[in-house]
């Protein structure tokens, strides 16, 4: 008994040892200097500013490239970091099925040329008939009323011909501008459909970016327009990018873009302020974040 009471002794006392060493060493950690952040914040380049967070686009917005009709692709003309014109084939839908249809259609051309040629002829012989007297006005009548619809039966043959050449060349997707291709996310066999979530091609002019800068609703007041603005790509402080005030989007909407910050606020509502920038030595790719100081 008095063997347990010595144990029980000493384990209290260690253990009281162990609480104190515990709880000196959380105090020393506090005390301590917190460590510098692994990427020193941006200086403010005005006097006044208002910041905000940024995500860089194509001129002009990125084009999410979609399609006419559900298809299978069959052709793809480019690939990403291509540079396009205006009116360059981008990608190409199956379209059997419409150049079946239009043998078909071509076929009734020739039917209805062949039979417009026939009811010509035959009107051509009574008109050339000297005598008036030998032939009767009905028949003659009859026989231009049956070239008058020969001639519109081929009209149509000719226009359902037209309109299926259209529907086969609106299969083949055409860029909408001078751009480079930033995203192909289908390949050659793959089904793709109208607005779909995932466009097939992301298109958009990188010779000259800009960034879309999230105001909160709180600090809208204090942007105006015409006030340039200095960005800076996140990791990188050393470099600011001078900005040239576009336009301020007139639609205030609610936070969409995040950057990831465990203090950020997701429940706001944003003022976008569009910007625009050169590309310069250090390279900037479209969809990268941006820390943006607005001069006040």
């Amino acid at each position: 008994m008095i063997i347990f009471r010595r144990i029980s002794f000493w384990l209290a006392l260690a253990g009281i040892i162990a609480c104190s060493v515990l709880v000196l060493r959380m105090r020393a950690q506090l005390n301590e200097a917190a460590p510098p952040p692994p990427v020193a914040p941006p200086d403010k380049p005005f006097k006044s500013a208002v910041a905000a967070s940024g995500l860089v686009e194509a001129r002009y917005e990125n084009t999410n490239i979609g399609v006419p009709t559900a298809g299978l692709i069959v052709e793809l003309y480019v690939k990403v970091w291509d540079k396009v014109p205006a009116g360059a084939p981008l990608l190409r839908l199956d379209d059997r099925d419409l150049r079946a249809q239009l043998i078909a259609q071509q076929a009734q051309v020739t039917v209805a040329q062949a039979t417009l040629q026939r009811v010509q002829d035959q009107l051509g012989r009574l008109e050339s008939v000297g005598d008036p007297r030998a032939i009767i006005q009905d028949d003659l009548n009859t026989r231009r009323n049956d070239v008058a619809v020969a001639a519109a039966q081929l009209e149509a043959a000719r226009a359902a011909v037209a309109q299926t050449n259209a529907l086969i060349e609106r299969l083949t997707v055409r860029a909408p501008r001078n751009a480079t291709i930033l995203q192909v996310n289908n390949r050659v066999g793959e089904y793709v459909t109208p607005g779909a979530a995932t466009a097939p091609l992301v298109l958009g002019d990188t010779d000259r970016l800009q960034v879309r800068a999230d105001v909160d609703e709180e600090l809208a007041p204090r942007i105006k327009a015409g006030n340039n603005a200095v960005g800076y790509l996140k990791g990188d402080t050393s470099n600011p990018i001078p900005l040239v005030f576009v336009r301020i989007e007139p639609f205030v909407i609610p936070k969409v873009s995040l950057t990831g910050s465990s203090s950020e606020r997701v429940d706001t509502r944003v003022l976008q302020v569009i910007f625009s920038f050169p590309q310069g030595t250090t390279p900037v790719y479209v969809g990268q974040q941006m820390d943006i100081y607005i001069k006040d």
